[in-house]
């Protein structure tokens, strides 16, 4: 389910104090990295993740990532993308309606 502005708006405010958990470099977008993100949206629900790369390759494992894992591209400015992902038993970020 799509984010709305809002609900974008009050995740990025959420995220903005956070460090990116994982980092994504010249071995690009490989199968251990994407269990790693999941694994973070699953602890966490909200991540920023790490894009070392040309802009290009970088809007393009963005939208791997979303895509891969299911979650929601919350923001990307430079080198750092926010993704959201809800967590299926327990919730712990309600980002309204």
């Amino acid at each position: 389910m799509p984010l709305k502005a809002s609900q974008k708006k009050y995740l990025r405010a959420r995220a903005h104090h956070l460090k990116p958990l994982v980092t994504v470099a010249d071995k690009g977008l490989s199968e251990s990295v994407m269990a790693e993100i999941e694994r973070a949206l699953y602890d966490h629900e909200l991540i920023k993740v790490k894009l070392r790369s040309d802009r290009k390759l970088r809007k393009t494992w963005a939208e791997n990532i979303a895509e891969q894992s299911g979650a929601e591209l919350v923001q990307s400015i430079g080198q750092v993308a926010c993704f959201y992902k809800k967590h299926p038993e327990k919730p712990v970020i309600d980002p309204g309606k």
